[in-house]
């Protein structure tokens, strides 16, 4: 019995160490994963204007599953479908292009279902562009389904290999340096000093705050997402807002000044915003155009032209919403961190930015400076995994699967059929220019400006070849490509137009019909100047 007693002493004292000891190698092992989880989450929290962000996004996933419009939604499903599958199975000679292969008529249904999905935008852009991309990997590629996809029947194949590649585009790198650039720069709190410091100079006067707002936002929305830029800008303003009369139109003019200054001052960088990205991209292809468009080079007439909108823009805004109240106090709460990491950020930033533009002069290009920042940060420990999440992976998607679709187009033969098949040298280069910027105007006050992009410039680029020299009279194809960038950031009409709108709108200090009225004088003047910028700058050899 005492032997017994003994043993199940032991046994206990046994249990208890081994759950002691559980206990602490969990802590050890999964401690420190918790903990950055956490702090993460915290750091989310503390980000400026990030509830601001996360309101528009509830907003938008409410809307796209109200189930009052899944009938509506299904019905728009079908029609994609039956647009799809008639092309499919259409016989070749129908199109009327001598030689098509059954490839390539399987491209133009891909084209068509992508046209119609985010134009309807029936899912996520970004979750079409990687349908697309699943759909030419399975369909029309050499790794695709065994019995559809033999080159004897339906012609040559695309590479598999091509058609990823698209996620892995130079331009890809390009947005993920800029991501890179604005995680750390909120990290640090540089974002918030640099508004201090770049604010004080504009004083108390109620128009000249508005300037200076406006003015910063363009500066930010240069370098950093203009949904970041406008989220952190509304919040500032938020101290303004109290102060001024709430029967006064001051309020309405500092309230849309934000989203019309971040979808302006986007034109300023090829990073701004996703077009101007998709624009070079195209523009310095070496298997097409080969243009050699630097950084600097597109800044140093595309800047010039985001001031002088920005002027603009801000006269009509207290024109049309002058202020009652002639001062206000302006109060920006947050420090920048004065540490070590936040000096290497500044450093880094600065050396990023001269590196960008003067390209042309060391001989690295764009897409490579982009990667110096991910180096720098990652090594000293200033970007961690968790960051990465923060990462718009979204809008890389987007981008990748209109790449894919380009290639797609070019790698099948599609593209250098239609140029033989449609007089494209008949038609007026005015024309095109006028045709081009208006449509992706439309488009882009409906849908994703990246989307709109997407999808026109693979088309364009098309046309553009075709035409040849006609296109010297007009500043050449950088005039249209560009055309379409400036045309897409342009586009402000509505709280669904841009993110930085729907922000704005989500402040309730505005009716959409003020959004609608300074959206048409300013988007106007923006392509019309824009246009003529580029017309000049095509004139004189600066692209």
């Amino acid at each position: 019995m005492s032997f017994c007693r003994f043993y199940l002493c032991i046994s206990r004292k046994k249990c208890n160490f081994a759950a002691d000891f559980s206990e602490r190698w969990l802590l050890s092992k999964f401690g420190e994963v918790f903990w950055n989880y956490y702090q993460y989450n915290i750091m989310l929290k503390n980000f400026v204007g990030f509830d601001l962000v996360h309101q528009m996004y509830n907003k938008k996933h409410d809307k796209r599953f109200d189930p009052t419009k899944s009938l509506k939604k299904g019905l728009k499903f079908l029609v994609v479908a039956a647009v799809f599958f008639t092309l499919w199975f259409l016989p070749t000679e129908s199109f009327g292009m001598e030689g098509m292969t059954l490839v390539q008529q399987r491209i133009i249904a891909i084209f068509a279902y992508a046209t119609l999905m985010w134009v309807m935008e029936l899912i996520p852009s970004w979750a079409t562009s990687v349908s697309i991309m699943g759909l030419l990997l399975l369909l029309t590629s050499d790794s695709g389904v065994k019995w559809i996809c033999d080159p004897e029947q339906v012609g040559d194949l695309l590479s598999y290999k091509q058609i990823m590649a698209s996620f892995a585009d130079p331009v890809i790198m390009l947005f993920i340096g800029g991501f890179i650039l604005a995680i750390a720069t909120t990290k640090s709190g540089l974002d918030v000093h640099l508004a201090k410091v770049l604010l004080t100079p504009f004083g108390k006067k109620s128009e000249n705050i508005l300037l200076g707002f406006m003015l910063v936002t363009a500066l930010f929305s240069m370098f950093i997402s203009n949904t970041a830029t406008t989220a952190m800008m509304l919040t500032f303003l938020a101290p303004v807002f109290k102060q001024l009369p709430e029967a006064g139109k001051g309020r309405i003019a500092m309230a849309l000044s934000i989203p019309v200054a971040a979808n302006l001052g986007g034109l300023g960088t090829p990073i701004g915003t996703p077009p101007n990205t998709i624009a070079l991209k195209y523009l310095n292809d070496p298997e097409g155009l080969n243009l050699g468009i630097g950084f600097g080079q597109w800044m140093l007439f595309m800047v010039p032209l985001v001031i002088v909108l920005i002027i603009f823009a801000w006269w009509v805004l207290k024109t049309l919403f002058p202020f009652t109240q002639k001062t206000v106090e302006l109060k920006i709460d947050g420090e920048m961190k004065r540490e070590k990491n936040t000096y290497i950020i500044i450093a880094t930033l600065i050396v990023t930015i001269l590196l960008w533009m003067m390209d042309t002069f060391t001989g690295i290009n764009t897409y490579t400076v982009a990667f110096i920042p991910f180096v720098v940060f990652t090594l000293f420990g200033i970007i961690t995994r968790y960051d990465l999440e923060e990462i718009n992976w979204s809008v890389l998607w987007m981008v990748a699967g209109g790449f894919a679709l380009g290639y797609a187009m070019n790698g099948s033969g599609l593209a250098a059929l239609v140029v033989k098949s449609i007089p494209f040298g008949e038609f007026s280069p005015m024309l095109v220019v006028i045709l081009s910027g208006l449509l992706c105007y439309g488009l882009s006050n409906l849908i994703s400006h990246s989307a709109t992009a997407a999808l026109l410039m693979p088309i364009l680029v098309v046309v553009c070849t075709a035409m040849g020299d006609k296109l010297a009279a007009i500043g050449g194809t950088s005039t249209v490509l560009i055309g379409v960038a400036i045309a897409s950031s342009s586009a402000m009409l509505l709280p669904i137009s841009t993110p930085p709108n729907a922000l704005a709108f989500a402040t309730n200090l505005f009716q959409q019909k003020d959004m609608i009225k300074v959206g048409v004088i300013v988007g106007i003047v923006s392509m019309v100047l824009g246009y003529l910028v580029l017309f000049a700058a095509g004139s004189l050899h600066l692209i």
